[in-house]
């Protein structure tokens, strides 16, 4: 059978790392901030050694501080998909003595069903302060998507095997003068299925100085490391009624692995009751490298994961700016602004070019001491993508999204902080309607929606 040339295979649900919203991000590496979702003006925990590292220098006493966290993250990735198959042919065109292609009466509808977890997301924080200086840093999972899975494969790959298996029927049928059967998707069937998984670790360090009584800067560095793992097959097998012919076969299992640098600076500065925040972490230059054991069609389909090839995965640069206020010594608040410059970030196939803007976030929390024990928070994220028709695809598509934060922080002793917090994100419905869906030269139409619950705790102490 030709092989047919199908989009990377293995270019999964969680291709976009890095995207603010997602399963993970770079802004919800600590529990305090699924509880509030604003922490980017925070100078009174450890956790702003991610969301606000300037801030550290008005940490309530000298000493080392540190933090120990655990989440777990559980997203839907699902599509549903509708598009025309072909159900034969009318005829041979005098012109080019070729088949006339006949349209289905109506479309091929599935819903194809993806889920990721990440059921342990570990990170741990600590800082040093002394005087007006304060070292900190950070280990964590700053992006990727954990494992993800789509059990019935997703319809990109199932409507370009459907055409292709019609186009090279009908070609048989011309060369053996009509006696070679034209295939439809009723005299077969397809399996496919998909998984995989990708990590970014990170580890942080910089310092802090504090340049007056209200002003502060910070300046670090970041490195990450890119881990990813990728499964996936596709086989088309006639009826057995019709003898149980294979027609098309693709398999595929690649590792990939890569790193790379990400400056950070950041400002704080104190005004009374007011504190304003800001931190700009520089694009990170990624790319990956892969390390493949099957690959069943190096030279066509599946080129881009041939061993040794190297693919651009950047991580976006970023902007947070945040301002916090001190209505009452137990009531504070907070609002903040997020932006990621993923259109000028490199991704696979220059996928980037497709966005019409960066990402853009607007948050706000609000925390209250209900007793010296015990404090109650709430927050809300509003995230803002540059979609267009033609950056969403099958393996990685994004949706508009608001997020809802709840939790609660217990102060255990004088040293000890316990810190709970859930975070759930609703996601606006993407439709894309194409009359050339995924190259077959048929109309088809996908419906692309999500689902993202994360929970998550940590122990807070200070020595």
């Amino acid at each position: 059978m030709r092989k047919i040339s199908l989009i990377s295979i293995a270019m999964l649900i969680v291709s976009i790392p890095t995207f603010a919203g997602g399963l993970l991000t770079n802004t919800n590496q600590h529990p305090a901030f699924l509880r509030m979702l604003s922490r980017g003006a925070n100078t009174t925990s450890v956790d702003a050694a991610l969301s606000n590292p300037a801030g550290l220098a008005f940490l309530p006493k000298d000493g080392f501080y540190t933090s120990l966290s655990i989440q777990s993250a559980f997203q839907t990735r699902n599509i549903d998909a509708g598009f025309m198959t072909y159900k034969g042919i009318s005829g041979i065109d005098p012109s080019t003595q070729r088949p006339i292609p006949v349209a289905s009466d109506k479309p091929f509808a599935k819903y194809y069903e993806g889920k990721a977890a990440a059921p342990v997301i570990p990170s741990v924080f600590a800082a040093y302060k002394k005087g007006d200086w304060t070292i900190s840093g950070f280990f964590a999972i700053t992006g990727g998507g954990g494992k993800a899975s789509f059990d019935d494969g997703l319809p990109m790959f199932e409507s370009l095997a459907m055409a292709g298996i019609f186009q090279e029927s009908v070609a048989k049928y011309a060369q053996s003068g009509g006696k070679s059967p034209i295939l439809t998707p009723d005299m077969y069937t397809i399996n496919s299925a998909m998984e995989g998984k990708q990590y970014i670790y990170s580890v942080q360090l910089g310092l802090t100085y504090k340049i007056t009584e209200w002003l502060s800067a910070f300046a670090g560095g970041r490195m990450n490391y890119f881990t990813g793992g990728y499964k996936g097959y596709l086989n088309a097998n006639l009826n057995k009624e019709l003898g149980g012919t294979e027609l098309m076969n693709l398999e595929l299992d690649c590792d990939q692995t890569g790193w790379g640098l990400t400056p950070v600076i950041g400002v704080d500065a104190k005004f009374g009751k007011f504190n304003f925040g800001a931190k700009y972490e520089f694009k990170t230059n990624l790319n990956i490298e892969n390390n493949t054991k099957k690959n069943t069609d190096e030279d066509g389909a599946l080129a881009a994961f041939k061993h040794g090839v190297n693919t651009p995965n950047d991580i976006p640069s970023m902007l947070s700016v945040a301002a916090a206020y001190e209505f009452l010594p137990v009531l504070r608040a907070s609002v903040e602004y997020h932006f990621y410059d993923d259109k000028n970030a490199g991704m696979a196939d220059g996928k980037q070019k497709h966005l019409t803007k960066g990402t853009n976030e607007y948050l706000a929390g609000i925390e209250w001491d209900v007793i010296s024990r015990l404090t109650l928070s709430g927050g809300v994220q509003f995230t803002d993508y540059g979609l267009s028709d033609d950056y969403q695809i099958d393996t990685s598509f994004s949706c508009d999204s608001y997020s809802l934060g709840i939790g609660a922080k217990l102060r255990l002793s004088e040293r000890a902080d316990l810190n709970v917090g859930y975070m759930w994100t609703n996601y606006d419905d993407y439709t894309k309607t194409s009359q050339n869906y995924n190259g077959t030269g048929l109309p088809g139409t996908n419906v692309y929606s999500r689902t993202n619950k994360v929970f998550g705790l940590s122990i807070d102490y200070r020595f």
